[in-house]
């Protein structure tokens, strides 16, 4: 049994209340096997694994990207309205959910051709309506909050720019940035560093961990470094083919509990 996670944040209300987590694909693969997991208001929570462990399945049943199987997630609004189980939304009550949870890409999941301000923009098309969302026009209040988003990771200046052109490091930003457009209360974070190099995701992270500070947001983040998570995370949540395999804090994550998780000596 994983070690259950214990710190300050358990005076902190609850968050996300996830039991019993099951998710099993069309073709029979099982990607979660009965997962148990407490996330208390602004937890910063890294999820560590290899490639196929769970950890991207985990986040996009949290979203409802994917449908869980079985089981229950319990998300408890900051605005104290009453709890609701994520796993039996739809429609209109699935868009409100769906509104305070951003997500953060891999690879960015830009509009290449569309200017920076404009993608950072397309994480509001829920909030107007469909004829202006076409025409891509958006209230004046709409863009202001755009632009002091691009310029909380240091982006402004590239507002009017195609994002085509820019890096990648440049692109996550943006990817960032169109999540707090959002004005979310929980982050989700989907392995956001991969493939940028390190010190670009030194960055990054350190512009995540600082907004999430900043306005109490709670994350959840997948990443493949350990030398990443103790650096910027005080939780790390082990996985390990679809199982929780350790939940405690990232300092602890040492030599056995590393070959728990990946099945081999980590090297230094």
């Amino acid at each position: 049994m994983p070690l259950e996670y214990e710190s300050n944040f358990s005076a902190i209300p609850t968050h996300l209340l996830i039991r019993g987590l099951v998710k099993v694909y069309p073709d029979g693969t099982q990607a979660l096997h009965g997962v148990n997991m407490d996330v208390h208001r602004g937890e910063l929570v890294a999820v560590v694994g290899l490639s196929g462990a769970g950890k991207s399945t985990l986040l996009r049943c949290i979203n409802r990207l994917v449908d869980p199987s079985a089981g229950a997630i319990i998300y408890y609004p900051v605005s104290g309205e009453k709890q609701v189980d994520v796993t039996g939304l739809q429609g209109i009550a699935l868009r409100k959910y769906r509104a305070k949870v951003g997500m953060i890409f891999q690879h960015f999941n830009l509009v290449p051709r569309l200017s920076v301000l404009q993608n950072v923009l397309a994480g509001g098309l829920s909030r107007i309506s469909t004829m202006n969302s076409i025409m891509r026009k958006f209230p004046p209040e709409d863009i202001d909050k755009a632009l002091a988003a691009l310029r909380r990771v240091g982006i402004v200046g590239k507002a009017w720019q195609r994002a085509a052109d820019l890096s990648g490091g440049q692109m996550q930003r943006v990817g960032i940035a169109r999540a707090l457009f959002q004005e979310p209360e929980i982050l989700l974070a989907d392995e956001p560093v991969a493939s940028l190099d390190p010190a670009t995701s030194q960055d990054i992270l350190n512009y995540l961990r600082t907004i999430c500070v900043e306005d109490g947001l709670t994350l959840i983040i997948n990443l493949h470094s350990v030398e990443l998570v103790r650096k910027f995370c005080e939780r790390a949540v082990g996985f390990r083919d679809g199982l929780k395999v350790y939940d405690g804090k990232s300092a602890d994550l040492g030599s056995e509990r590393y070959k728990e998780i990946y099945g081999v000596e980590e090297e230094r």
